[in-house]
């Protein structure tokens, strides 16, 4: 069995963490502070043991903070210094996030300095949220560091809905501020930094879907092969639910001379189980066609109403007159994102973002089922 997250951080980190501190300032009571943490760490979860080592070390630094922000820059690692790194960091990120207000430059400076060596876009988004013109103004000049982790942090920091961060509610109202930072690292040398760009971008489009379709089809122009698979990737929410400038960015528009069918083996599936079914395609006209093949399936909710999830088919070429047929298995199985409800579901095939095709069948929970 794997190790419980909160592992992460645990009674080593407390004491690498005051052996660091007390290297950098020789006035930290050590004692006093691995104490204090290892008494209340056990019972924490992961977040709260990075909050409470946070915590202490609010009430055995400095209270002028950029003095204290001092110490905690001359704990992290150098060429000729080891330091904390890793999840010994996650606490900096806190104490910073809550007790650098009003020191923008300063915390800033050391989320930079600390992002090479654990995340720090977590630690960022307060002081984007509260100061954003100032915050990135200086963010912004990280689009041409060296390092490719401050880079990022340019990208992702400023992310408007961030995974399992505060989100920036002013940016999602409103993207076009952070526009040339992405546009600055968008052939960025590193995967790493151009996957946070498409990260951020898709993001956007789920506020503003025009607006990353316009941004992708002016930046496809004479793209590099990196550059298209960026666009492709920022552009997924968008081609998941068909919108309609983003197909055609990718060569998939609307199209009338393609035809689909869909026949399923059985109407009624047991759960845990599978429904297999089988898609049909015929080119009716007299061009080549690019067809982007999606499916949705709509389960029942506790209400009885159905809720679609959309999953993604392939991409093909049909040639004029041409038919083929596509077979599909869909799995039922116990998921930790879902419950699932006995009763009505129903498979909907999308040609190019467009519905064409749908068909319903039955969910049973007991087990049993017939074709």
């Amino acid at each position: 069995m794997a190790e419980p997250l909160k592992h992460l951080i645990g009674p080593q980190t407390v004491r690498d963490t005051a052996n660091a501190v007390s290297r950098a300032w020789d006035r930290f009571d050590k004692a006093a502070f691995e104490t204090e943490v290892l008494t209340a760490l056990d019972a924490l979860e992961l977040m709260q043991r990075g909050q409470c080592i946070a915590n202490a070390l609010q009430r055995h630094l400095p209270q002028d903070f950029d003095e204290a922000a001092s110490i905690l820059h001359a704990c992290l690692p150098t060429q000729n210094r080891e330091g904390l790194k890793g999840w010994a960091l996650l606490s900096f990120n806190h104490y910073i996030a809550a007790h650098g207000r009003g020191h923008l430059e300063t915390a800033l400076a050391l989320l930079k300095a600390l992002t090479p060596h654990f995340t720090a876009e977590f630690g960022i988004r307060p002081f984007i949220a509260e100061e954003q013109e100032k915050a990135l103004a200086i963010i912004s000049g990280w689009v041409r560091d060296d390092n490719h982790h401050v880079r990022r942090l340019a990208s992702e920091g400023t992310r408007p809905r961030l995974p399992w961060a505060m989100r920036l509610p002013a940016l999602v109202k409103d993207p076009a501020p952070i526009l040339p930072i992405l546009e600055a690292l968008i052939d960025d040398e590193e995967d790493y930094v151009r996957r946070s760009v498409a990260n951020s971008l898709n993001d956007i489009a789920k506020d503003h879907p025009d607006l990353v379709a316009d941004f992708v089809a002016r930046h496809a122009v004479d793209a590099s092969k990196e550059r298209l698979w960026l666009l492709k990737h920022a552009s997924r929410t968008l081609i998941k639910k068909g919108h309609g400038k983003t197909l055609s960015n990718f060569g998939f528009e609307p199209l009338t001379d393609v035809t689909a069918t869909l026949v399923l083996s059985q109407n009624r599936v047991a759960f845990p189980g599978a429904l297999d079914f089988q898609i049909g395609l015929s080119n009716l006209g007299k061009q080549i066609r690019t067809v982007l093949i999606d499916y949705a399936i709509h389960h029942q909710k506790k209400d009885g109403s159905l809720s679609p999830k959309v999953f993604k088919g392939k991409s093909l070429t049909l040639a004029p007159g041409e038919s083929l047929t596509i077979s599909k298995r869909h799995a039922f199985r116990p998921i930790t994102t879902r419950v699932y409800h006995a009763g009505a579901h129903a498979v909907e095939i999308f040609v190019n973002g467009c519905s064409a095709t749908r068909q319903d069948f039955e969910l049973h929970l007991d087990g049993a089922s017939n074709r």
